[in-house]
């Protein structure tokens, strides 16, 4: 059985506090990081929060969104071995062109330590600001990520679909590697196109049984779109602690990760650096260790 992938996800963490941290997640046997995303938080809110029963995000104007590919690029300095995820990137929310120089430029500072874990968005107040059309989110993801793909081979690409059509152009520098795509969400259509086309997906909190039901469902699709062969991510975010039994067979049915909660969750909202790195390294002792 291989080995399974520990992910600390970051979401709101201080840009202040991230280079001491990835430098400690990577010494004591952290996979990767996971980055949030948003570009701002409005004062006046007319969205709900599809995960809460309030309709309320847990997160406020003062939770800090630092970029996550320049995050990415600068993480990777302090690092080698390290990977970075977008856990989720409001893909819908940009202009795939600009979202693949992005990319592919932490890419490059990164050595191909990157992943671009995408979602449809919820917050409608984002797009309404900045202009951008809510509707239609899921379809339009269809499209950005094809169009992202072909850019970041640095060839001489077009494209001519219905929501962003562009002539011939080139885009370098390129990554050396494909980037991986995630699918984040749990809905219907966020499955089907995790399996149908993307090399991963990442949850965002899910139960033992819960975690079955959305593992089987990816395999299912993966299979009908003939890709069971192709190497494929899942993480899963436990809400609560699968029995070892339980785990080993979220791991038969292609489980590859297991994340550690934001900080805030698990220590706090005001929990300190110190702190921080300390539970890093218990939980670098406690259970990736452990694990071997």
């Amino acid at each position: 059985m291989p080995r399974i992938q520990h992910w600390q996800a970051l979401g709101y963490t201080h840009p202040d506090e991230l280079v001491e941290i990835a430098k400690l997640a990577e010494s004591v046997g952290f996979t990767g990081l996971l980055l949030s995303d948003h570009v701002f938080v409005p004062m006046e809110r007319h969205s709900k929060y599809p995960y809460s029963p309030t309709g309320d995000p847990d997160f406020q104007g003062t939770s800090p969104f630092a970029d996550p590919f320049l995050t990415m690029a600068v993480l990777a300095q302090h690092t080698t071995r390290l990977r970075f995820a977008t856990n989720v990137y409001i893909l819908p929310l940009r202009h795939p062109i600009e979202v693949a120089k992005l990319l592919g430029t932490a890419a490059v500072y990164s050595k191909n330590r990157v992943v671009l874990g995408v979602g449809a968005g919820w917050m409608k107040d984002e797009f309404d600001v900045l202009g951008r059309v809510f509707e239609k989110r899921g379809e339009r993801i269809d499209e950005q990520v094809e169009i992202i793909r072909k850019l970041l081979t640095g060839e001489v690409v077009e494209h001519a679909g219905p929501h962003y059509p562009f002539p011939a152009l080139q885009m370098r520098p390129a990554p050396t590697r494909p980037v991986p795509v995630w699918m984040g969400g749990q809905n219907a259509a966020a499955l089907r196109r995790a399996g149908r086309y993307a090399d991963g997906w990442s949850g965002s909190g899910q139960r033992y049984a819960d975690a079955k039901v959305v593992l089987e469902t990816l395999a299912r699709h993966r299979r009908e779109a003939g890709r069971s062969g192709v190497p494929f991510d899942a993480l899963v975010p436990f809400r609560e602690q699968p029995t070892p039994d339980q785990r080993a067979e979220l791991i038969e049915l292609g489980m590859t990760a297991v994340v550690s909660y934001p900080f805030p969750y698990t220590l706090g909202p005001s929990s300190t650096l110190a702190q921080k790195l300390d539970h890093l390294r218990r939980y670098g002792d406690e259970v990736i260790a452990r694990e071997g």
